[in-house]
């Protein structure tokens, strides 16, 4: 840090809040109905996001999809936030690694190699307020 120069962390808050299920593309119709059919839900089209398949009411308070990727198949969870940048350095500084970035998102790799993205707040705020925590 140069001389003058002052950190600032921001309080902000933040909830593990999608458990994504990442299919190869060609694999997606298969494991959307194993998925829908193990859990008992119905699979639901994202309207404007082509790429995931809602498994609405899997875990009540999480959003839970399969979501078509051009990689291998993972899982991979999300954290929504109300301020990205400042979550996405305190996840760094546990030792995540930003490894790139779409739309307002950003990918990190947690140590051990797990994938994770750092989304901007998109569940409504009743459920946002009572499960996210505060960080300063």
């Amino acid at each position: 840090m140069e001389a003058g120069t002052v950190s600032v962390l921001r309080v902000h808050r933040s909830r593990f809040s999608t458990l994504l299920i990442d299919v190869p593309s060609d694999e997606v119709p298969a494991a959307t109905t194993f998925w829908s059919a193990a859990l008992g839900v119905p699979a639901r089209p994202v309207p404007g996001e082509e790429q995931f398949i809602s498994l609405p009411e899997s875990f009540p308070g999480l959003v839970m999809a399969v979501q078509a990727v051009d990689d291998q198949a993972r899982y991979h969870l999300d954290i929504e936030t109300d301020d990205v940048e400042a979550e996405t350095a305190r996840l760094v500084g546990l030792g995540a690694v930003e490894i790139n970035r779409w739309l307002d998102c950003r990918i990190l790799r947690a140590p051990g190699g797990h994938l994770l993205c750092v989304i901007p707040q998109h569940s409504d705020t009743e459920n946002f307020e009572k499960y996210s925590r505060v960080w300063e």
